[in-house]
């Protein structure tokens, strides 16, 4: 009974935030109206999520409810055991090693169980919901602080709220639904900070710190990119209130200054972010995942060597096949002939905003925020495309960056008459 009235309990307060929270999105001007219809398409999804619930979910939901239980239990356990890599109860053990994001998720859905009471489906839905609030503060951010009907209110819905892939990955017993989300909400805290009023500077960083912490847990590596962009994107906000940095010459070199002393530093804290340990990581991932892939579908990077050199010349092919593969034609199946469409779609949409950008009709966000997305971005499809061959898993893991690069390709001139005929 204790069990049932703390879940009742618990839902209600979650659904009367949910209502508060749709409220204050819906009235936003020119886009509200397709909160309800992306709401609808992403329980449509977390519905087909959990339907087809992988292995890993299970696993989540198995050692979850293990913890669940050392939680009703031992609740005093339970606390400790948050702060370490390794859970043991009644028998059972679980131990990682490093900033596992898979220990982390158990631990977080152990929680979550108090009000799903284990349901997988409950389990999802929160899940699914929190990127869907991720991406929709996003899209409210970008409205209401850069003039986005200036731009196309469609980017933000199609990139975040509707394109295929992203909005399948983002729902359900996935680890993509807390690291999508989380990294919108750290942008958009991040342009609130950098181009909102300075009001609620205090409740706004606490957020940031709450989100930035989340989003470290789920991908540490990518987190840092992400976290190096915005710091850049900070820092050139300071200076052009100060009357400098204005020429876009000065912000790419601030940006890219602050990142290459970022990247020394870090070597210099640690051994894991020298050069020749990165590349020997890298190239032993990758030599890990091709012996896995077996006879599926997969990237073949023969010359690929544990060098610095031999990484920046397969960058540009990486990223290219982070972004183009599969094509339709690979892998003999559904699923993938449904994957090359749709990266045949992303190529159309790439091709046209680069086409967009050389005849100055890129579109209205800041160049400073455009470079530091670009960056993010390229720098997430080279190390994705050097480190996963598999295809089926990178059409996947690049959910990571997916989103951004979206939200930049469709702030152009030509693509926004098009979402604004689509009624988008």
């Amino acid at each position: 009974m204790v069990k049932l009235l703390l879940a009742f309990s618990l839902n209600a307060g979650l659904l009367w935030l949910l209502w508060q929270w749709l409220r204050r999105v819906r009235a936003l001007p020119g886009v509200g109206r397709w909160v309800l219809p992306t709401l609808a398409l992403k329980l449509l999804a977390t519905l087909l999520s959990v339907g087809l619930i992988s292995e890993d979910a299970r696993y989540f939901m198995l050692w979850s409810g293990r913890m669940t239980d050392q939680l009703w239990h031992a609740p005093g356990q339970w606390l400790i055991m948050l702060g370490q890599d390794e859970f043991r109860w009644q028998g059972w053990a679980l131990v990682f090693h490093g900033f596992s994001n898979t220990l982390f998720i158990i631990k977080l859905l152990s929680a979550l169980n108090l009000a799903s009471l284990g349901s997988a489906w409950l389990n999802g839905l929160y899940l699914s919901l929190f990127s869907f609030v991720g991406g929709w503060e996003l899209v409210r951010q970008l409205r209401l602080r850069l003039r986005w009907p200036a731009a196309t209110p469609g980017a933000g819905i199609v990139a975040f709220l509707g394109w295929p892939t992203v909005v399948y990955w983002t729902s359900g017993l996935t680890k993509e639904s807390l690291l999508v989300g989380s990294g919108a909400l750290v942008l958009a805290l991040g342009i609130r900070l950098s181009y909102g009023p300075a009001t609620r500077v205090a409740a706004i960083g606490l957020l940031l710190l709450a989100a930035s912490l989340l989003h470290f847990k789920m991908r540490y590596f990518f987190a840092v990119v992400l976290f190096g962009v915005l710091a850049g994107l900070g820092l050139i906000r300071v200076l052009q209130r100060l009357g400098t940095a204005r020429s876009r010459l000065a912000q790419l070199l601030l940006l890219a200054g602050l990142l290459a002393g970022g990247a020394w530093a870090a070597s210099e804290v640690s051994p894991v972010f020298r050069a020749n340990k990165f590349t020997s990581q890298l190239q032993r991932n990758y030599t890990d995942l091709l012996r896995t892939s077996g006879h599926r579908p997969h990237l073949e990077y023969p010359d690929l060597r544990p060098t610095t050199e031999s990484v920046v010349q397969h960058t540009p092919v990486a990223i290219f096949h982070t972004l183009s593969r599969p094509w339709p034609w690979e892998g003999g199946t559904v699923l993938y002939l449904i994957a090359g469409l749709e990266n045949l779609a992303l190529l159309l949409v790439l091709a046209g905003a680069l086409l967009a950008a050389m005849r100055g009709r890129g579109g209205q966000l800041p160049f400073a925020l455009v470079l530091a997305l670009l960056l993010y971005c390229g720098i997430l499809a080279a190390l994705l495309g050097l480190t996963t061959p598999n295809l089926g898993t990178l059409n996947r893991y690049r959910v990571t960056f997916l989103p951004f690069l979206l939200l930049l390709a469709l702030q152009n001139d030509y693509a926004a008459r098009l979402l604004r005929r689509l009624g988008l």
